[in-house]
């Protein structure tokens, strides 16, 4: 069973080599809720990227782990979506993030002003995207529970 601390410990190996290379990147979902103290509990990594980090970000990822096939879901049209596994971790990278609603696309852009704070784990730097975006992708998911977590 893959423990919390194995998950923090892949999040700081990715946090030095993403840190390392200038990537635009910030934690989010439910890992940002359990950063923020909002919940005691996440699955897996979701790390969002700046578009033009998309590149430098695939090659420092297939350097880490394993690419896993592609998992596509109507709900979203996200620009790149990558999975990945280090170890039993699965990371999740998104970048041009859409989410799908009543038949409408919502963009859910991230650069470094979507970066809400900066944590340090490990001796790394983990930016943290806002919570305010979150909370706007959990109402646009319909994820109430976790809309509210993020208020």
């Amino acid at each position: 069973m893959v423990t919390q601390e194995d998950k923090l410990r892949v999040l700081c190996k990715i946090a030095k080599v993403f840190n390392d290379k200038g990537i635009v990147w910030a934690v989010g979902a439910s890992l940002l809720l359990f950063f923020l103290k909002r919940t005691d509990d996440f699955h897996d990594i979701d790390i969002m990227i700046a578009e033009d980090d998309i590149e430098k970000t695939k090659s420092a990822m297939n350097d880490l782990g394993q690419l896993q096939p592609p998992n596509r879901v109507n709900r979203y049209r996200t620009k790149c979506f990558l999975e990945y596994k280090i170890g039993e971790v699965d990371i999740d990278l998104m970048a041009g993030f859409v989410i799908v609603k009543d038949g409408n696309e919502y963009q859910c852009e991230f650069d470094k002003t979507h970066i809400g704070s900066i944590i340090q784990c490990q001796g790394e730097s983990i930016p943290l995207q806002r919570l305010e975006d979150w909370h706007r992708y959990y109402e646009l998911m319909d994820r109430p529970q976790k809309a509210e977590m993020s208020k």
